[in-house]
């Protein structure tokens, strides 16, 4: 905890088993919580790892779900542990679990409601591997991004984040997508909301076992957020009005 507020770690995992317990073992379990982790029907031994080295919360889905179904059942399972904070982290050791304190105590003094971890801030992206082609792309996307939805954010495709109980309570997460863009319709559902944002550098590792997503799947990505960019700007003028951008019914 941090100032009385209860931290809960989430690891959405696919495919995890390489990886997990170096992730896991570098938590600061000085000021975290719970540990959740749920399993998208991966394919190797995710689970069985998960159970050896101790993590309590441990849930596998019968069906793989995609992405953004693994996050749905994170935040719902955080917030029935009664999370105050809740931080996003792959287990797939491509972020530093030693920003988790950072990013708690932000939120914790209620400096930010959100935080994100940024490959981009500090050029942390190229340093640590990312391939050109998709830092570029990252590149790009923001820009346009920030102009539709009116932000200066370094980036919105990060995997990194922590929010806050109130923000994950004021948004219908939901109704949004169960593939990768899930992410980003989150963000929008945020800043539509009014919520500010942090940033903080995050360096970032790219090797064989962290997770990817082929071209193809890149190129459906992609145009998913540049059409949620243009659904956020098109209902902040008013001339759509989305279920996305409505609050949950309580």
């Amino acid at each position: 905890m941090i100032n009385g507020k209860k931290i809960v770690v989430v690891l959405p995992a696919y495919n995890a088993g390489q990886t997990l317990e170096k992730t896991y073992k570098e938590i600061p379990f000085d000021i975290v919580d719970e540990v959740v982790l749920v399993d998208d029907r991966s394919r190797d031994n995710t689970v069985d790892v998960a159970h050896q080295i101790g993590i309590k919360h441990v849930i596998r889905h019968e069906q793989n779900k995609g992405y953004g179904g693994n996050q749905k059942t994170c935040y719902d399972t955080a917030l029935k542990l009664g999370g105050d904070i809740v931080i996003m982290l792959h287990p797939d050791y491509q972020y530093t679990p030693q920003l988790i304190q950072s990013m708690a105590y932000l939120i914790a003094n209620e400096v930010f409601p959100v935080v994100f971890g940024s490959r981009i801030l500090g050029n942390g992206a190229r340093k640590g591997g990312m391939p050109l082609i998709k830092y570029i792309s990252n590149r790009g996307l923001t820009l346009i991004q920030n102009i539709l939805i009116n932000q200066k954010l370094s980036e919105y495709h990060t995997g990194y984040r922590a929010f806050s109980r109130e923000v994950l309570l004021s948004i219908d997460y939901h109704v949004n997508s169960d593939d990768f863009v899930f992410d980003n319709q989150m963000i929008s559902q945020i800043i539509y909301m009014g919520f500010p944002v942090g940033e903080i550098t995050c360096p970032t590792k790219y090797f064989k076992e962290a997770s990817s997503i082929n071209l193809s799947r890149s190129t459906v990505y992609a145009f998913g957020v540049l059409k949620t960019s243009i659904s956020h700007f098109l209902n902040k003028l008013g001339l759509l009005r989305s279920k996305r951008y409505q609050k949950p019914k309580a």
